[in-house]
């Protein structure tokens, strides 16, 4: 795992300069779509909507919250033109996947059940595997479940946490942060949605994308959040990516993308 992470970072580092006018970085703009093949499958029980590029040896990304494949769009373009096959679903719940509504539809095992049976379809023995925030809990549990599958890991963000089998998830987190900590408060079907609406859709995905305080993150139940009239974006961060976003969520809502939290239990 540590020589594949090793030796793509030094071949994305030899190589960028030659691969700047082939897939630019920056601006973030509607052309860093352009030669991504998109596509539905039929994998446990639900329509996947995968995205991919290239060809070669398979990369499996696999994002976070509030995320969709998009976030890899920038990495697709660089993998391909690397000789790999980068392909980024939206995972269950998310984006133009399917988004069953019953959180018990987001055990870890739905998850990486989806996952296997994408790797089926895809001719595949064994893939490499990215995560990022969830895309790493579920890249975590595929390696532990299915090692055979995965030919190499690599996750952002999110370390390793092994089951506790005397202690459940959040009841740990209530009594280490209180009822106000962000997990805590996605946990009643319809509550947080109903706040969310209030915000504007464009809005929490700006407060969720740009949140850079790395201690715990509070949605006050009393007093929820400060709404400032803009919230500044990074130079990684457009607003066509947040209309990106946008236009998927308000399609969908944030409940499927909640239900990873409501199933943490399970």
């Amino acid at each position: 795992m540590l020589r594949f992470a090793r030796g793509l970072c030094s071949r994305l580092r030899r190589r960028g300069r030659a691969l700047a006018t082939a897939a630019p970085s920056a601006p973030n703009d509607g052309r860093l779509g352009e030669g991504i093949a998109h596509r539905t499958v039929f994998v446990n029980g639900i329509n996947m909507h995968v995205s991919e590029k290239g060809d070669g040896p398979v990369v499996l990304l696999l994002h976070g919250f509030p995320e969709l494949w998009y976030t890899w769009r920038h990495q697709m373009h660089r993998l391909a033109a690397l000789g790999y096959r980068a392909v980024a679903p939206d995972l269950r719940g998310f984006g133009d996947s399917e988004v069953p509504a019953d959180p018990r539809d987001y055990s870890i095992f739905h998850i990486v059940g989806d996952l296997i049976e994408l790797i089926n379809s895809l001719g595949q023995d064994q893939v490499f595997v990215v995560g990022h925030d969830w895309g790493s809990m579920v890249a975590w549990n595929l390696s532990m479940f299915r090692p055979d599958k995965v030919r190499a890991m690599v996750n952002l963000s999110q370390a390793f946490t092994p089951r506790n089998p005397t202690r459940k998830s959040l009841e740990y987190l209530r009594s280490a942060f209180g009822d106000d900590y962000y997990i805590c408060r996605f946990q009643e079907p319809g509550k947080i949605e109903a706040e969310f609406a209030s915000y504007g859709t464009a809005w929490v995905l700006k407060k969720f994308l740009t949140y850079r305080n790395p201690g715990p993150f509070y949605i006050n139940k009393d007093q929820g959040w400060s709404l400032p009239s803009e919230i500044p974006l990074p130079s990684w961060l457009s607003e066509f990516d947040i209309d990106y976003y946008s236009n998927k969520y308000e399609k969908t809502g944030f409940t499927g993308g909640l239900n990873y939290y409501r199933a943490l239990d399970l």
